[in-house]
């Protein structure tokens, strides 16, 4: 049953939409102000909101804009209850990003065809794509839903790029946002002594390069195959049209660009505060959730300039965890025996 959250300060217009609603089979949250209807979103998030413009305290654009910064409501869809229905107003709805808007005094089939229509359209969009090129395209094909989106190309240039290939330098402007297909890419740095730091790698399924797309500015690291990889390029045009569009659209492609960030940064800052073997450690944890077989297949030296140590450390760091139990190595490949070790290993 689809949930609803109706947010509107009139008792009597939020009595009959909530009594509409419920004889249509939708589950009902009902709020009297702004202040509240955003308290109860952010608890349990509804599959729609319903919301009134004028109201006391905290009025409906404002609702909205607290709720599209949020991660757990940003794609929640937005349908304002309006009695204005002077141009300005809706204007400034729409760019605030709200899906639609339903004018009092209001038609019950009206209401219920947009309602029924906006939870159709989010639910289309929200749901999860698998993670390779199959999938992207799957995505994008969907988002050609919105009459925005139906300019963008059917094909996308594909790219191979041989091991240590160079893919964009820091300095560069974008031009792409990056999708790797097949193989791995590290992305790094490197210091005024020439030196190395790796700071991410990005695997089959994932897109890397769009931080420094969005801000519009050079690149601020490096990127390099570290096998053979084929990189599906999607045109800087064509990445803003979907991030500037319906913001369901931009709401699931920011979800497949940013899946585990926070995850990440937590993982970066381990291994940049921790000692040399719990960063050893955290590095093997975090390369072996990028397998799929459970290999970790990388040179000696990138794994040192990941961890930000010497390769001889590397080396007797592993040594130390394949006698203890914690890995095992099999023609170079590294591969975990007791994460649970690993992850409760001390300095």
């Amino acid at each position: 049953m689809k949930k609803i959250l109706v947010v509107e300060d009139n008792a009597e217009v939020r009595e009959n939409l909530e009594e509409i609603l419920e004889l249509s089979g939708y589950e009902v949250v009902t709020a009297e102000d702004g202040k509240v209807g955003v308290e109860k979103a952010l608890k349990n998030p509804p599959d729609l909101i319903l919301c009134d413009v004028m109201m006391p305290q905290l009025d409906g654009f404002g609702v909205l804009n607290i709720l599209s910064k949020k991660s757990a409501t940003a794609n929640v869809p937005f349908v304002f209850l309006t009695a204005k229905t002077e141009k300005s107003d809706l204007r400034r709805g729409m760019n605030l990003g709200a899906d639609d808007y339903v004018t009092k005094p209001f038609y019950k089939d009206e209401l219920l065809d947009v309602i029924d229509t906006r939870l159709k359209k989010s639910e289309k969009l929200r749901k999860q794509f698998d993670k390779t090129d199959q999938g992207l395209s799957a995505f994008i094909n969907e988002a050609k839903g919105y009459e925005e989106l139906q300019k963008l190309p059917n094909e996308r240039k594909i790219k191979h790029y041989k091991r240590r290939d160079i893919i964009f330098e820091e300095g560069d402007y974008p031009r792409y946002l990056y999708f790797v297909k097949s193989g791995k890419v590290k992305i790094f740095k490197t210091n005024e002594d020439g030196k190395e730091y790796i700071i991410d790698i990005n695997k089959t399924g994932d897109f890397f390069g769009y931080l420094d797309l969005i801000k519009h500015d050079k690149y601020t690291e490096s990127a390099a195959a570290m096998e053979e990889t084929e990189i599906s390029l999607i045109p800087k045009e064509d990445f803003v049209k979907l991030l500037n569009a319906n913001r369901d659209v931009a709401s699931q492609l920011i979800k497949m660009l940013a899946d585990n960030v926070s995850e990440k940064e937590e993982q970066l800052l381990n291994l940049a505060y921790n000692s040399v073997r719990r960063r050893v450690a955290d590095a093997i944890l975090l390369l072996s959730q990028k397998q799929e077989d459970g290999s970790i297949s990388i040179l000696r030296d990138d794994l040192a300039r990941i961890v930000g140590t010497a390769k001889e450390s590397v080396i007797r760091m592993l040594t130390e965890f394949k006698e203890d139990g914690y890995i095992k190595v099999v023609d170079g490949a590294i591969y975990i025996e007791d994460a649970e070790g690993l992850e409760n290993m001390h300095a």
